[in-house]
């Protein structure tokens, strides 16, 4: 029978006996297994092996064969176990949170599930990220360097070099793969960006899906982020989900939470002894800021932000020093005055709607927060917390600036280089600001300040406002040093193999075969014990890229280009020779915990041997060719199914087509022919859609009549439609679009002049145009990228919320559907221009 949630058994767990913290975590003698004293060969058997070759070899068969299965004696191969006394692992890291953010570490959002954490535990305050989010857990689940493992960037921006292409090759394999072939459950919930976007699709590759590198079940979103109530790109292992449809009040930050509780019941109820690995990763708080009303109005009430950023500051600054997390000579870094306005120099609309902003910012972290101490609960309820090791690191990179200087009711709007007024701002969005109609993010000046106490933000690798992680660690049955802080330097990739030696497992020499590459990261384990609160770091030396801008941390010390491009600007790279023009800057992190006084023109020999030392690890970890292009990088080709094709002919119905492998007509000419069967009385609904209600465009028939629609960002729409309705029957239905532009070709020169460009569309009914409109300016780099290409109905959500709701399903019969692509190719003309205007501007 299956037990209730309260008649769950406890897992048995191995006793430490009063060993010292060292000999707990050592890998030496082989452990015993958690195991029942079955005998080998029996259905109950298990063994623990050493790791080394994974998945291990089978025993020999130990049993006898004779002429008749009755004089013959069966021999089970034994299950494998993990080492006595191997911890269960709850992996949490949530998204764009700068350090000043959570209360744990300063700040005035309430985080209390953090805060737990970390009173049981330790406190990290010199933990690092990437600067970005699929770079930063890429390193997390592998125990290596970014650009070592495919991801120098996001995978939406991957490009043909081995440390920016988004693949993790099968000589790095995950930490998840290995607890999983040393006799872990595996589990991964909510975001994964670790699949490169060109092999998101029902027909895979599925081997760098999470279910391919080792997790035994996920459940979440594949991409950057999603809206958090209608998540069109929502996973359950590789099929495609769509609770939002059914379930009233659906936000995934619950949902997921939900779906973790129940599955590490399911664990408890039928495997209780068997350690489990659960990979937990909301999307919380990367834009869209999507937290429940009920939070919004709590946070709203303590009226945290009502004083502006600059006192926002103030105010975690001396927090942070009252907790301990900074050094008390600590400095605070200057106000860039010169890129972003004071709070008293905004106008009385500006501050409204930034406090807006500011208030569903801080709902959508409390409440993420609060769901996560509701995964720490059940564990607890189950009996597991005593042998748990639980991490939570506070963000993947620093708070995002990614919201505009004015903030952004449209995180699609942002990428493609349209900003929207304040005014405009209050007037349609301020009332529904983090609801289902808005893919919102903030000002700024929000951003700096829950970075407080660094410079700069997500994206800027060499700051600490990009790369400082809070983070606690606990494990009550192990750490006795309750409520500690560890102030020694850390990195991403440090915590695999940190979780490697609590197991008591080894790191893999062979994977399916497949000799492994060396993890780069160092164990925290040695910072558990009270003893060594203050030993040296033992991660001596770190790299920092992200688009072209770089460190190098060695010893105490930093070397750091300076930031060219602010974070919040994405268009084309302002220093195409990041590798040759860069200028430096020099901090001595032992004196200067904020990088606060530059050093460089006082100890020019210091700087020389971090730059030699930065030249050395760029060559050794991928992270060559240095690339300072950002959104751009967004329509670069990449190897999808669809790579190289311009025709195109679609099935009558099919669902789910992700925007990595679907068809780009962006900044190109293009021709849908629809052969369409309308029946008796009428038809309508969808014929061919990609994108949404931030983005996208539909071919549908609107109460009969054909009508093609670009949903250009939310802000506007071009519609062409037929004036009449279809009369019952066959029809050829043509949208046919010129393209104005020279295409993206252009970009190759550094010009972005080629995309984004207007076009002149005609819509035909059975060979008769019967509309035809001009955009003055066509999508330039993105569609909303939660969403898909879909035909014969709608997912998601509509590409017109006025003309109709998902499904939208056809009611006639789509005979045929094709499409053309033709893209703009540069003539040896064109191409001696940009030539010469990319030679003018260096």
């Amino acid at each position: 029978m299956i037990l209730n949630r309260s008649d769950h058994v406890p897992r048995r767990t191995g006793v430490l006996g009063g060993l010292i913290l060292a000999a707990a975590v050592s890998l030496g003698a082989p452990a015993l297994a958690q195991q029942s004293q079955a005998p080998l060969g029996s259905p109950a058997a298990t063994r623990v092996i050493d790791g080394l070759q994974l998945p291990a070899p089978g025993v020999p068969f130990g049993g006898t064969i004779k002429p008749n299965a009755l004089e013959s004696t069966p021999f089970w191969q034994p299950r494998t176990a993990p080492p006595d006394g191997a911890p269960n692992v709850l992996l949490i890291i949530t998204d764009d949170v700068g350090f000043g953010a959570p209360s744990t570490f300063g700040g005035v959002i309430p985080t209390p599930a953090l805060d737990r954490i970390a009173e049981m535990g330790l406190r990290y305050t010199n933990m690092h990220s990437t600067a970005l989010c699929s770079p930063t857990r890429a390193a997390l689940i592998t125990g290596r360097n970014h650009h070592s493992v495919g991801f120098g960037v996001i995978s939406e921006q991957a490009t043909g070099f081995p440390g920016y292409d988004s693949v993790i090759t099968k000589d790095k394999a995950t930490v998840g793969r290995i607890l999983k072939d040393n006799g872990y459950s595996t589990s991964w919930f909510g975001k994964n960006h670790n699949t490169p976007g060109f092999q998101i699709s029902m027909m895979g590759p599925f081997d760098q899906w999470p279910t391919g590198m080792g997790f035994d079940y996920f459940y979440g979103f594949m991409g950057g982020d999603t809206s958090q109530w209608t998540p069109g790109n929502l996973f359950r292992n590789t099929t495609q989900i769509y609770p939002f449809e059914t379930q009233k009040g659906f936000n995934l930050i619950t949902a997921m939470a939900d779906e973790a509780i129940d599955y590490m019941a399911q664990l408890n109820t039928l495997a209780p002894s068997q350690p489990w690995f659960v990979y937990y990763a909301p999307g919380g708080t990367h834009a869209p800021h999507h937290p429940t009303p009920e939070w919004v109005q709590k946070i709203s009430d303590m009226k945290l932000f009502d004083g502006g950023w600059n006192k926002l500051r103030d105010t975690i600054f001396a927090n942070q020093k009252r907790l301990g997390v900074i050094p008390q000579d600590a400095q605070m870094t200057a106000w860039p005055s010169d890129l972003l306005k004071n709070w008293d120099q905004l106008s009385a609309d500006e501050q409204k709607m930034f406090i807006r902003q500011a208030n569903v910012y801080g709902a959508y972290l409390a409440y993420t927060d609060h769901e996560i101490g509701r995964v720490i609960d059940a564990v607890a309820a189950n009996g597991d917390l005593d042998n748990t090791l639980i991490i939570y690191i506070s963000g993947d990179n620093g708070s995002s600036a990614e919201g505009t200087l004015e903030g952004t009711p449209n995180e699609v709007a942002m990428f493609n280089g349209v900003n929207v007024p304040v005014d405009v701002q209050l007037k349609n969005f301020y009332d529904i600001w983090g609801s289902e109609y808005t893919y919102n993010h903030m000002a700024v000046g929000w951003t700096w300040a829950f970075d407080t106490p660094f410079k700069w933000t997500k994206q800027i690798a060499g700051y600490f406002g990009g790369t400082r992680q809070g983070m606690a660690i606990a494990w009550p049955k192990v750490i006795t040093d309750k409520g500690g802080i560890r102030n020694q330097f850390a990195h991403v990739i440090d915590i695999a193999p940190t979780i490697l030696e609590a197991a008591k497992l080894r790191e893999p020499s062979v994977v399916d075969g497949i000799a492994q590459s060396p993890m780069e990261g160092t164990s925290l384990v040695y910072t558990f014990d009270k003893a060594n609160a203050d030993e040296p770091s033992h991660h001596r030396t770190q790299y920092f890229e992200m688009f072209g801008e770089y460190a190098l941390y060695h010893e105490g010390w930093m070397a750091v280009t300076k930031v060219t491009r602010p974070s919040w600007v994405t268009g084309g790279a302002t220093n195409p020779d990041p590798a040759g023009s860069s200028q430096w800057e020099l901090y001595d992190i032992n004196t200067d915990w904020t990088q606060n006084t530059d050093l460089a023109a006082k100890n020019p020999e210091k700087l020389k041997q971090l730059q030699d030392l930065f030249w050395q690890q760029a060559g050794k970890y991928n992270v060559l060719p240095l690339d300072a292009s950002v959104a751009t990088r967004l329509v670069a080709p990449r190897p999808s199914i669809t790579a190289g094709r311009t025709e195109f002919s679609f099935p009558p119905a099919m669902t789910g087509i992700s925007n990595g492998v679907a068809p780009s007509i962006l900044n190109a000419s293009y021709t849908f022919t629809a052969d369409v069967t309308v029946p008796e009385g009428g038809g309508e609904g969808v014929i061919i859609t990609q994108g949404g209600r931030f983005a996208g465009y539909g071919f549908y028939l609107d109460k009969g009549k054909p009508t093609f629609d670009w949903n250009l960002v939310g802000l506007k729409h071009v519609i062409w439609q037929a004036p009449e309705a279809l009369a019952a029957g066959k029809h050829r239905l043509v949208f046919d679009f010129k393209y104005d532009g020279l295409g993206a070709g252009t970009l190759a020169f550094n010009n972005m002049s080629g995309i984004g460009q207007g076009g002149t569309g005609t819509l035909s009914v059975d060979g008769t145009v019967v509309a035809t409109e001009k955009m003055d300016h066509v999508i330039p780099l993105i569609l909303a990228w939660d969403e898909n290409m879909d035909i014969g109905s709608d997912t998601g959500t509509p590409v017109n919320d006025k003309v109709y709701q998902v499904p939208f399903a056809f009611t006639g019969s789509i005979d045929s559907l094709k499409l053309v692509v033709n893209r703009p190719e540069l003539s040896d003309a064109d191409k001696a221009k940009l030539e010469a205007a990319m030679k003018a501007k260096d």
